[in-house]
């Protein structure tokens, strides 16, 4: 029997050599050992409207998307894409030069990071992070500069100084998450319009992930950076199905930017998977025709769940940050009081939660380069039913409350 060929170098390429199995495989497959409810990762527990899932079926059996769908994506889709930003944002985009479909909007941000950065260009992101993120800046050879949200009177927000020091000669790109993955921040208008001001003065482009852009609360508001001057011309802009129709396994993402930076990232994208989801694409393109009612039901049912959660997680003694938008709740385990919790590990506190309250949760310290900054904070996704949540409150009061 022949050994396998032994070289002096590691097998994973040194850009991927920090990135392991991720901490969602971890957490699933520990709520999956223990019994236990998984509000770790981010997915519903329910699909969304059953007319969009019939319309997928539809498409299916009408031989929508079996083969190959065109590159760009189905015209039906990137037609109700660029009306939906025309609807809601009054941002005009031709739906052949300035929309491009990818698969989910992960990819996306892949394409968008390996067209636009070379080797040696810095790439800024607000900690923590989604995960991909910095995963997909080392792919392309980019060097992550974090810029850390910091607690603040019952929320995470931005050092707008420490943002501007952060840009040098190096900065190519910067990475905006708004609403934002795990803290639940969504950036102000006088924030967005300072690093439009940034962008501008320094020539930078911008990647700016909108996935949660229907899932903001109480009078949190939503706005487009591309919508600031001069921001046209220099930003990517990056939306999703998954999140705002509850059906994440369908894949379907998209790009809208000016033609040269849609050209720029479908050359990265079509080395990827080429094309995705085919029959989704055409459901995704009713989807996004709902009347909005649909969006306001949605967003009205999410912020209920939020609640939930957020009243339940303070009754059991975790410091909460309320979020004003994704569908996720970021604590503070320290006020907890208990041996595991005083000392802000957050990764030992999530592996035993499961055997000592039988709930799964995320520690957002793996969405930091300075775990330090992240170490006492943990995140639990509310995307699950009523009667699921109230469930896991009642386990973690149990566990915890004195």
């Amino acid at each position: 029997m022949t050994g396998m060929t032994s070289t002096a170098r590691p097998l994973l390429n040194r850009r991927l050599a920090e990135f392991g199995t991720t901490i969602f495989a971890e957490m699933s497959a520990l709520a999956l050992k223990t019994g236990s409810i998984n509000l770790g990762q981010g997915f519903p527990d329910t699909d969304g409207p059953e007319e969009i899932r019939e319309a997928a079926v539809r498409a299916l059996r009408d031989g929508r998307g079996n083969q190959y769908p065109p590159g760009p994506g189905v015209p039906e889709l990137r037609t109700a894409i660029a009306a939906h930003q025309q609807r809601r944002y009054g941002l005009s985009y031709d739906p052949d030069a300035e929309v491009l479909v990818t698969a989910g909007a992960t990819e996306a941000i892949a394409a968008a990071l390996l067209a636009l950065v070379e080797p040696g260009d810095e790439v800024i992101a607000f900690e923590p992070y989604y995960d991909s993120y910095a995963a997909c800046i080392a792919m392309a050879g980019g060097t992550r500069v974090p810029v850390t949200l910091r607690p603040s009177e019952g929320s995470f927000r931005l050092d707008l100084d420490e943002l501007r020091a952060a840009v040098t000669d190096r900065t190519r790109l910067l990475l905006i998450n708004t609403p934002h993955n795990p803290t639940g921040t969504v950036l102000t208008r006088e924030e967005l319009a300072a690093i439009a001001e940034l962008a501008v003065e320094r020539d930078l482009l911008v990647i700016t992930d909108e996935v949660y852009e229907h899932l903001v609360f109480d009078a949190a508001e939503h706005i487009p950076l591309v919508t600031f001057p001069g921001m046209r011309e220099r930003t990517v802009s990056i939306g999703s199905a998954g999140k705002t129709f509850s059906f994440t396994g369908w894949k379907v993402g998209w790009v809208t930017a000016a033609a040269p930076l849609v050209t720029a990232v479908r050359s990265a994208k079509q080395f990827l998977t080429y094309v995705a989801s085919g029959p989704f694409q055409y459901a995704v393109a009713e989807a996004l025709s709902l009347p909005d009612s649909y969006f306001d039901a949605f967003r009205t049912d999410m912020l209920a769940k939020r609640d939930v959660l957020a009243t339940g997680l303070t009754e059991a003694g975790f410091e909460v940050f309320r979020p004003a938008g994704t569908y996720f709740v970021t604590t503070d385990i320290r006020p907890l009081g208990t041996e595991l919790s005083k000392n802000g590990d957050g990764f030992a506190f999530c592996r035993a939660l499961p055997e000592l309250a039988g709930v799964v949760a995320i520690p957002n310290a793996v969405f930091y380069d300075h775990r330090e900054e992240g170490a006492p904070f943990v995140r639990f996704a509310f995307c699950k039913r009523t009667e699921v949540l109230a469930d896991a409150t009642e386990r973690l009061r149990k566990a915890f409350a004195h």
